[in-house]
C-alpha cells in the first residue's frame, strides 16, 4: 500500500489525535484528514495542532462546508495553516447537509452553483490576486486581496482543492473543477465505481486529461477478532447515517421505504433516546457489509481491494471501533 490516509471524525480526544498523528507520520501514511461533523469540533483547530507536531504528512480537511465560512475567511484560514505547514495543506470542501444547515438559518439552494462560485473565488484569493471582485448568485466579493501575516512572503498558496461529493452532479463537478475528490465514506464498492465514472465524465467534459483528479476515499472500518462485535459497531453508525442523511442511502441505492422506516424509528435528527438501537434491527448484515468493513486486520486489507478495484486512488481509513492505536499500527502502509 503505497498511499494511505487516516481520518479523524469526532473522536478520540484532541490530545489523543495529536499523539496518533505523530505515529501516523512515522509509519508512512500520506495524509491525515479531519472532519467537521455535526457541531462536534472544527477541523482547523485540530489541523493547526497537527501542523505543529509533524513535518511531512499532508494535512487535509475531510471535509468542511462552504456555507458557514465565506471564501475570504476560508482563504485566510488556509493561508495561515500553510504558513504553519508549508506545502502540506489540502482543502476538502463539501455542500453541507440538512437539517443541520436549516437549523442554523442556512437555505441550501443550488449547491453545485454555489460550489462553483466558491471554488472560483477561493482559488483567486489563494493565488494572491489583487482586488478580487465577483458578483455571483451566492458568492459576492468586492475588491478583496488576501493580506497574509506581517512579513510573510507574497507568494501564491499552492493549496489543493478537493470536493467531497456524494450526488452525481456534484461528483461530475469535481471532475470539472477540483484537484481531487474525497469520495464519501459509507459508500459501497458498486456505488464507488459509479462515482469514479462520474468524476472521469466531468474531466472529459471540461477537456482535462483523464485521471488528473485524485480520488482518495473514506473507508469505514471496525477492527476486532470478533467479527460480530465489529459489525455491531459498524451497524450503529450505518443506521445513524441512513436515518439522518438520506443522500447516503440514495447513493447506495437502498430502498427509500426502508430509509423512511429507519428515520421514523430513530426519530429524525437528533434521534430520540434508544432510537438508533431500535432502528438497527431494520439494517441487514448485507447493507452493513456493503458500506463498511468489519473484522480482523487481514480481513480489512482483503476487502479494501474491492474499493481499489472500483477505481479510487487510495483509501483513507476512518475507524468505527475505538482501538485507534491498533488500527494505525496493523494497517500501516508497510504492513500490507
Amino acid at each position: 500500500m503505497q498511499r494511505l490516509g487516516f481520518c479523524f471524525l469526532d473522536r478520540p480526544s484532541v490530545a489523543k489525535q495529536i499523539e496518533l498523528v505523530r505515529r501516523i507520520e512515522s509509519l508512512g501514511y500520506e495524509s491525515a484528514w479531519v472532519t467537521e461533523t455535526r457541531l462536534a469540533r472544527d477541523a482547523f483547530s485540530v489541523l493547526g495542532a497537527f501542523g505543529a507536531v509533524t513535518k511531512r504528512v499532508k494535512l487535509a480537511t475531510g471535509i468542511v462546508n462552504t456555507w458557514t465560512r465565506g471564501p475570504a475567511l476560508m482563504a485566510m484560514t488556509l493561508a495561515t495553516l500553510d504558513e504553519l505547514a508549508p506545502g502540506r495543506v489540502v482543502c476538502g470542501l463539501g455542500a453541507y447537509w440538512d437539517p443541520l444547515a436549516w437549523k442554523q438559518g442556512i437555505a441550501r439552494k443550488k449547491p453545485v452553483t454555489q460550489m462553483r462560485e466558491y471554488v472560483h473565488v477561493l482559488r483567486r484569493l489563494l493565488a494572491l490576486e489583487t482586488g478580487v471582485t465577483f458578483e455571483g448568485e451566492f458568492v459576492h466579493v468586492r475588491d478583496l486581496t488576501l493580506d497574509l501575516g506581517h512579513g510573510a512572503p507574497r507568494t501564491a498558496k499552492n493549496i489543493k482543492v478537493y470536493l467531497g461529493p456524494t450526488g452525481p452532479v456534484m461528483t461530475e463537478t469535481a471532475g470539472e473543477i477540483a484537484d481531487g475528490a474525497l469520495l464519501n465514506g459509507l459508500i459501497s464498492p458498486a456505488a464507488t465505481r459509479a462515482m469514479v465514472a462520474q468524476v472521469r465524465q466531468g474531466e472529459e467534459r471540461a477537456g482535462r486529461p483523464a485521471g488528473v483528479v485524485d480520488l482518495p476515499q473514506l473507508i469505514n472500518v471496525a477492527m476486532s477478532d470478533d467479527q460480530s462485535e465489529a459489525r455491531h459497531m459498524a451497524r450503529y453508525v450505518v443506521t445513524k447515517y441512513l436515518g439522518q442523511q438520506p443522500h447516503i442511502g440514495k447513493a447506495n441505492a437502498i430502498d427509500p421505504e426502508l430509509l423512511a422506516r429507519v428515520n421514523s424509528v430513530m426519530g429524525g435528527w437528533p434521534s430520540r433516546p434508544g432510537g438508533v438501537e431500535e432502528a438497527m434491527n431494520l439494517v441487514s448484515d448485507e447493507i452493513v457489509d456493503s458500506m463498511t468493513i468489519s473484522g480482523t486486520a487481514a480481513h480489512i486489507k482483503e476487502r479494501i481491494a474491492e474499493w481499489l478495484d472500483a477505481g479510487i486512488s487510495y483509501p483513507v481509513l476512518l475507524p468505527l471501533s475505538e482501538n485507534y492505536d491498533e488500527i494505525v499500527d496493523l494497517l500501516a502502509p508497510g504492513r500490507w
